[in-house]
C-alpha cells in the first residue's frame, strides 16, 4: 500500500473512532440527564430530548431490526471497500471516517438496545444525534468530492 493510501486509512480510522466515541458519550449523557420522553429547552426552539428510534431516517423500517442491522453492516463494508479503492485521494478519508463512524455509532445502539438514542430536537424536524450529523456531513463531503471530480471531467 502506498504512503498516501496508508495515511488515508489511518486518518479515516482515527476520525471514525472519534465520531463513535463522541456519539456514544453524548448519547450516554443525554440518556443519563434526561428522563426518556422528556425534553429540556435550549434556545431558538431547539430542545434536548430523550427519544428512541427503532428505524432509520425518519423512522423508516421501525419494525425491521434485522434488516436495519444488515443494511447498516453492508453500508460499513461498502465504505471500507470504497476507501480501499480511493484511500490515496485527497479528502476521501474525511467522508469515509464520518460515514463509517456515524454508521457504527448508531449500529452500537441498535445491537445493544434495539433502538438508537436521539436527543437533538429542532423545531419541525425529527430528533437526531451526533452519528446522524456525522453521516450527513460525510454525504456532503462525498458529494463535494464527486463534484470536484466532475468539474475535472473525471466522472
Amino acid at each position: 500500500m502506498s504512503a498516501p493510501a496508508t495515511r488515508g486509512w489511518a486518518l479515516a480510522l482515527t476520525l471514525c473512532g472519534v465520531v463513535v466515541a463522541l456519539d456514544q458519550v453524548t448519547k450516554a449523557i443525554a440518556d443519563g440527564a434526561i428522563v426518556r420522553g422528556d425534553s429540556v429547552d435550549l434556545a431558538l426552539g431547539i430542545e434536548l430530548t430523550n427519544v428512541r428510534n427503532r428505524g432509520i431516517a425518519f423512522g423508516l423500517f421501525d419494525d425491521g431490526r434485522g434488516t436495519v442491522i444488515a443494511l447498516t453492516s453492508l453500508a460499513i463494508v461498502a465504505i471500507g471497500v470504497w476507501l480501499a479503492r480511493h484511500a490515496a485521494e485527497r479528502g476521501v478519508w474525511i467522508a469515509a471516517g464520518l460515514l463509517a463512524g456515524g454508521a457504527i455509532g448508531n449500529l452500537v445502539d441498535r445491537v445493544r438496545d434495539d433502538s438508537v438514542i436521539d436527543f437533538i430536537d429542532p423545531p419541525l424536524w425529527p430528533a437526531f444525534n451526533v452519528a446522524d450529523i456525522a453521516i450527513t456531513a460525510g454525504v456532503l463531503v462525498l458529494l463535494s468530492l464527486y463534484w470536484r471530480e466532475a468539474d475535472r471531467g473525471r466522472v
